[in-house]
C-alpha cells in the first residue's frame, strides 16, 4: 500500500528533521523513518474505521428518530437502507480490520461531534437522498454509495483533517494519498470474500521496502557529494542562495538517481519536481528539473552514471 509517491515525502519530510536536530543519530532518524512509514499504514485502517464509525452514528440516531416516532404514535417509516448498508456489514466483519481495532483501539470512539456532523452532512447529499429513496437493494449499489461518500465528503474535510492532525503529525501530509488507498480498497471489496476480504499490505512487496530505506540512507551518506555537485552546477552561486527546500529536494532526487538505477531518469526528476511544487516556493519546479537534468547528463557524459 505504502507506494514510492508516500516514500519519497517521507523521505524528504525525515531527511529534513534529521538536519533540524544535529544531535540526532542515523539509528535514531532510522528507526523514526520506518516509523512514520508504519503510522501512514495506521491511518489508512483508521479512515477505514472511520466509515464503521459514522455507521454506528447513524444507527443511534435512527433508533432515535424509531422510538420518538412511537412515543409520539407518528404515522412514519423511519428509513433504514442506509444503516443496512451490506458493504458497511462486510467491513465490521473484517478479520483484519477488527484485529487492528482490537491491537490499537478506535480514535473514533471519542469523536462524537465530528460523527454527528459527517453524518448530517452525509444527510444533505444527493446521493444519499436518491439512494434511500429506493427501496432496492445491492451489494454494488451500498459499495458504489460509500466510494461516493467517502470522495464526495471524506477527501477534503477541514474538521476531520483538524482531528487527525490532532492525533498525529505524521498524518498531515498523509490523508491525500491514503485517501486513495481507501478508494481503491472500497472497490476491490467483494460480497463472496466476507470477513477474509484482504486488505491493503503495508508494501506492496520487499523491493519497495528496500527502495525506502537505500533512498533515506544515501540521502544522508551522500550529502557531500550531491551538494558538491549542485555547488559545481550553480557556477559563481553559493549553496546558501539557494532555497533550503529546493537544496534539500534536489540532494534527495540525486540521491535516487544515483542509488536506484532501474528507475528511469525521467521518472525521478518528475517526482522531484512535483514534490518541490508541494514543499517549497512556486519557482522552485523549474528550476529544480533544469538542475537535475543538467547534473544528471553531466554524470551520464562522465560515465558516472548509467541510465
Amino acid at each position: 500500500m505504502i507506494n514510492r509517491e508516500l516514500i519519497r515525502i517521507k523521505v524528504v519530510q525525515l531527511v529534513y528533521a534529521y538536519y533540524q536536530n544535529e544531535g540526532k543519530t542515523m539509528e535514531t532518524a532510522e528507526k523514526e523513518f520506518v516509523h512514520s512509514l508504519d503510522k501512514a499504514y495506521e491511518l489508512y485502517h483508521t479512515l477505514l474505521l472511520l466509515m464503521l464509525a459514522i455507521n454506528h452514528m447513524a444507527t443511534r440516531m435512527v433508533e432515535m428518530e424509531q422510538s420518538k416516532a412511537r412515543r409520539l404514535h407518528w404515522d412514519k417509516e423511519i428509513p433504514t437502507k442506509f444503516i443496512e448498508n451490506q458493504f458497511i456489514a462486510q467491513l465490521k466483519a473484517n478479520k483484519q480490520l477488527q484485529a487492528f481495532a482490537k491491537r490499537n483501539g478506535n480514535l473514533w470512539d471519542d469523536e462524537e461531534e465530528l460523527l454527528r456532523n459527517l453524518y448530517k452532512q452525509i444527510t444533505q447529499q444527493e446521493i444519499y437522498l436518491e439512494y434511500i429513496s429506493t427501496p432496492a437493494r445491492s451489494y454494488e449499489e451500498d459499495r458504489t454509495l460509500w466510494r461516493n461518500i467517502y470522495r464526495a465528503l471524506l477527501c477534503n474535510n477541514d474538521q476531520l483533517d483538524e482531528v487527525l492532525e490532532d492525533q498525529s503529525l505524521y498524518w498531515n501530509d498523509d490523508k491525500v494519498v491514503i485517501d486513495t488507498f481507501v478508494l481503491k480498497t472500497i472497490r476491490r471489496f467483494e460480497p463472496e470474500n466476507g470477513a477474509d476480504q484482504e486488505l491493503l499490505p503495508e508494501y506492496r512487496s520487499d523491493e519497495d521496502l528496500r527502495f525506502a530505506m537505500t533512498l533515506f540512507r544515501t540521502a544522508i551518506d551522500g550529502k557531500e557529494t550531491f551538494r558538491q555537485l549542485i555547488a559545481e552546477q550553480t557556477r559563481n552561486w553559493d549553496l546558501e542562495r539557494i532555497a533550503t527546500m529546493d537544496l534539500l529536494i534536489m540532494q534527495i532526487a540525486l540521491a535516487e538517481i544515483t542509488a536506484c538505477p532501474e528507475i528511469p531518469l525521467s521518472v525521478s526528476i518528475n517526482e522531484y519536481v512535483e514534490l518541490a511544487k508541494l514543499y517549497s516556493t512556486p519557482r522552485s519546479g523549474s528550476y529544480i528539473n533544469g538542475m537535475l537534468d543538467t547534473i544528471a547528463k553531466r554524470l551520464i557524459s562522465e560515465g558516472r552514471l548509467d541510465k
